[in-house]
């Protein structure tokens, strides 16, 4: 029996060489792995020394030779494949053991590999005599088997060629990405004005599974969270402190409080989240305060939800959020005493994390494909934006539409949402019309929104849009404007007194 070693990634190697050498398998190997085998004093043969070819071209050939390919793709069975092989002198390799270097890592020209995934590639293919292992991990259960059997079985060597293929795919994926990221029109040499360059021509993904969930959405559904190969989000180093494992609404909704929480500004801020949409949204001068504005905005709602502050967590907010129930916290960190504090509530989920990095593509699947869109990216200078009304509004209430808009585009629609001194009082999400939205938006201020700012996802079709900013007691509004009736809208906030802003930039969120 005889195996071929050539890894990246070299840990358990060695132990896995000396395992096979002591189960009397020939080994046969190259360059860095062969040395570290060698080293251990473990009997190797050199590729080089197997072909009779040293490593050329500056080691971009190595292995792609007869002597290594015949070996890995023979079929030890086939007549006409037994003629070749004693023709030219080529022996079966029985188990390939090879994983390839994380391109993205260090991404170039020379570290596309082609010998190391034409090995694995090959070796998958003939899975029905040769075993092919991509990762470590399964170093000790391969040995295992071999111990207790003398070879790999059927099964086995059918999983570990497609975890092989996977690999592969994965590999050629982080290429794709480097390919597609130095390429203006993504591949597509057909770009428009409509935003198409924005858009590959094609999308490979690859995803490996990260963490298994207690259930999906609901609790009959299973759920799991995977990362893109080569990519590394927040997720990828969040540390979870205490309570329960997380679930699938878990993750989504913490996700979307911990974006909206680093989209507010430099300030203090805090976020509470239920089913995706904020409940509370607040920003002031310490993040005590700011917590304590974010949960007034709606106590009910904030029940059972997801709470992101930008700031350490002091046990004086510890303290505040303790009494309330709670699925998820997340924070850059925790003063000791107030971790502690958090950690007594058993089912509290306790998460430390560092800020999201730029979101991607958006995928949403449909019957046999995916919808593709760039994200949604809200801009919140106001020297873009247009004041529509006679009264322009004061610098309390630009400070405050500028909150209002960065929330309001994180609302499923139809959204409206009042704020008022750097407060969110009133939120209206998810209606089939404007004028509910902004009702339910108005019913839930209590009161709190005089003088305070009235935002909208989506221009106002008729004048009757205002009416719950009116009813509300705010003073400015803040649309994208837009409307065929925009001018009946003007003029109504004109006879209301109010100032709006027009932004010329829609944020529907479905």
């Amino acid at each position: 029996m005889r195996a071929l070693l050539s890894v990246y990634d070299k840990s358990g190697v060695v132990d896995l060489a000396r395992s096979l050498n002591d189960l009397g398998w020939d080994l046969v190997s190259s360059g860095g792995t062969a040395r570290v085998i060698a080293e251990a004093g473990i009997p190797v043969t050199d590729v080089a020394d197997l072909t009779g070819f040293p490593a050329i071209l500056g080691h971009r050939v190595v292995t792609l030779h007869p002597k290594v390919h015949g070996g890995i793709l023979a079929d030890p069975t086939n007549p006409e494949h037994r003629a070749d092989m004693d023709t030219y002198g080529i022996e079966s390799i029985d188990l390939v053991v090879a994983n390839l270097y994380p391109f993205s890592a260090e991404p170039s020209i020379e570290l596309i590999d082609v010998g190391g995934p034409t090995m694995v590639r090959g070796a998958a293919k003939n899975h029905a005599h040769v075993g092919i292992v991509t990762d470590p991990s399964r170093y000790n259960e391969i040995v295992d088997e071999l111990k207790a059997n003398g070879s790999l079985s059927q099964a086995t060597r059918t999983q570990l060629a497609r975890d092989a293929f996977a690999h592969t795919a994965a590999y050629d994926a982080e290429i794709l990405a480097w390919f597609d990221a130095g390429m203006p029109a993504a591949g597509s040499a057909s770009a428009t004005a409509n935003g198409e360059a924005d858009l590959p021509a094609t999308i490979k993904l690859s995803l490996v599974r990260d963490q298994v969930l207690r259930y999906g959405e609901n609790p009959h559904q299973v759920g799991a969270r995977y990362s893109a190969v080569g990519e590394t989000g927040w997720w990828s180093t969040a540390v979870q402190h205490g309570g329960k494992e997380m679930s699938y609404l878990n993750v989504y909704d913490t996700e979307a409080a911990w974006r909206l929480v680093h989209s507010i500004g430099e300030r203090p801020a805090a976020v509470v989240i239920k089913h995706a949409n904020p409940c509370g949204v607040a920003v002031a001068d310490d993040i005590l305060t700011a917590y304590t504005q974010a949960h007034a905005c709606d106590t009910v709602s904030a029940f059972g939800g997801i709470i992101a502050v930008n700031r350490i967590v002091t046990l004086e907010v510890a303290q505040a959020i303790a009494p309330v129930f709670t699925e998820v916290l997340v924070a850059p960190g925790y003063e000791p005493d107030a971790l502690a504090a958090l950690q007594e509530k058993k089912n509290l989920r306790i998460l430390t994390a560092v800020a999201p990095g730029a979101p991607g593509l958006s995928l949403r699947p449909i019957d046999g494909g995916y919808l593709v869109q760039t994200p949604d990216l809200v801009t919140d200078d106001p020297t873009n934006w247009t004041v529509a009304t006679d009264r322009v509004p004061t610098a309390a209430e630009w400070i405050d539409l500028v909150l209002a808009w960065q929330v309001v585009a994180k609302v499923t629609s139809n959204a409206i949402v009042l704020v008022k001194d750097g407060q969110a009082v009133g939120i209206g999400c998810g209606q089939q019309n404007r004028r509910d939205a902004g009702h339910l938006a108005a019913v839930k201020a209590e009161g709190r929104a005089a003088g305070g700012a009235y935002a909208s996802d989506a221009f106002f079709p008729f004048a009757d849009g205002l009416d719950a900013a009116i009813e509300a007691g705010a003073t400015c509004v803040i649309q994208p404007g837009g409307s065929i009736r925009d001018e009946e809208v003007i003029a109504a906030a004109n006879a209301a007194g109010l100032a709006m802003v027009f932004t010329s930039e829609r944020h529907f969120r479905h």
